[in-house]
């Protein structure tokens, strides 16, 4: 399995960076995983909707151009659909079984995801309702996939 996650931004901090390290090791045995990050726009306060829709479609366009063609979709959305631990793991295992073999995850910017990207995805995925500093979202997403890596070998690690 081909796991690609794009990312807007960098990770400035090195606790983030050693947190992503460590499950980009871990997940060395199960798939070959790769961060993307692509640069983020500079957003200062009281922007107006149409610079907000400026801002996200030159973000969206950096994004789009490491999508490779094939690649399963699925952009990290608060609208997205919520799954436990387990249903990811049955969803990748289920993607994985039919045949998919690229999975590129996206996660937006401070101001999210640029609807063409979200209207390109094959699904949306909501770890919550709430919002997550998308450098923090990178490591949640890197430790669910890990977890889901371990439920789906029957290995020892969820609880």
């Amino acid at each position: 399995m081909n796991i690609n996650i794009i990312c807007v931004g960098k990770l400035k901090e090195k606790y983030w960076t050693d947190a992503v390290n460590e499950y980009l090791k871990r997940l060395k045995i199960y798939a070959n995983v790769k961060v993307i990050e692509v640069l983020d726009e500079k957003a200062p306060e009281n922007l107006s909707s149409l610079q907000i829709k400026q801002l996200l479609k030159k973000e969206g366009e950096r994004i789009l151009k490491n999508i490779h063609n094939g690649a399963f979709l699925i952009t990290l959305d608060i609208e997205g659909k919520n799954l436990s631990s387990e249903e990811l793991a049955e969803f990748l295992n289920n993607k994985m079984a039919n045949g998919v073999s690229n999975i590129t995850f996206v996660i937006g910017g401070s101001l999210g995801i640029y609807e063409d990207i979200k209207r390109k995805a094959n699904f949306s995925l909501s770890f919550s309702r709430m919002t997550f500093p998308h450098q923090l979202m990178r490591v949640i997403l890197l430790e669910q996939i890990y977890r889901a890596e371990k439920i789906i070998r029957h290995e020892p690690y969820h609880k």
